[in-house]
């Protein structure tokens, strides 16, 4: 291959990336953090390495922090800013505990051709969907799709552990772990329950992976760490193989018996570090 051919290749990737790769996460410098102190948490839409573009405050339909005792408060609007296209908050941390802060977005509709949809379920991993457009013949079809995401991080103030961690927001879909993330080192087992409207979402695909995390699959595309599915009690399990900043991510997409809507998806994420 020709370094034309190749510097070609590369830039078509950085392109198909940009179009399909587009979830989103709450990231901080550090997740480990001293109590009563300012700091700020990051807001990504694209990449868990780089963000496409802000998230608008008008989509956010719910911004939550909770807190040991399970105390929530709703940061106030105001206390959002922008740059590089990356929506910040700044927010003061509380007492020692173990925290959560989430965030909701309202519903869109995205409508695309059939290559697009399908490259699309390729690349961010929602297989089942593109297995049975496959196997019904309706690859050639174009979708309409209404998707929304809803996306977490748990962090630690302080030394003191508490239960916060399952903490249930109550999002149309949602990460739960089941273990306190800041009581697990390296080589141990994450667990997590996916909860969809509140219930158990069986052999739902779930994706994870960490920082400096550089895999690739044989399309050249980029890969992660781990895949795997939940169990019949809706529960996904993975080895933290290695320390750093986690993530957590799957999108639920089914049929829509909406009028003009084909698919609708929810997305999620959860965020955490490990040391």
């Amino acid at each position: 291959m020709t370094r034309k051919t190749l510097l070609t290749f590369a830039a078509l990737l950085l392109v198909v990336g940009s179009l399909y790769a587009h979830d989103m996460f709450l990231k901080l410098s550090t997740y480990f953090l001293a109590p009563h102190t300012e700091t700020s948490i990051a807001l990504y839409n694209g990449t868990f390495d780089k963000s496409e573009n802000v998230i608008t405050r008008d989509r956010m339909l719910d911004v939550s922090m909770v807190g040991p005792g399970d105390s929530v408060i709703h940061p106030d609007t105001a206390d959002w800013w922008e740059k590089d296209n990356i929506t910040w908050l700044d927010f003061k941390t509380g007492d020692a505990g173990t925290y959560v802060l989430g965030v909701s977005t309202a519903s869109r509709i995205i409508d695309l051709s059939a290559k697009d949809f399908n490259n699309y379920l390729s690349h961010d991993g929602v297989l089942d969907v593109l297995a049975a457009r496959k196997k019904d013949g309706t690859l050639d079809e174009d979708a309409s799709e209404r998707y929304s995401k809803h996306v977490k991080a748990i962090y630690q103030v302080g030394d003191k552990r508490t239960a916060t961690y399952q903490h249930r927001l109550g999002y149309p879909i949602e990460i739960v772990p089941l273990q306190n993330p800041y009581d697990l080192g390296v080589g141990d087992t994450f667990e997590a329950l996916v909860l969809r409207d509140g219930e158990p979402v069986v052999n739902q695909l779930v994706y994870a992976s960490h920082a400096g995390f550089h895999g690739h699959s044989e399309d050249g595309s980029h890969a992660e760490a781990v895949k795997t599915r939940t169990d019949r009690e809706g529960v996904a399990r993975f080895e933290l193989m290695t320390a750093g900043q986690w993530y957590v991510r799957l999108i639920h997409m089914v049929e829509s018996d909406e009028k003009g809507v084909d698919y609708e998806s929810n997305w999620a994420t959860v965020t955490f570090e490990i040391r």
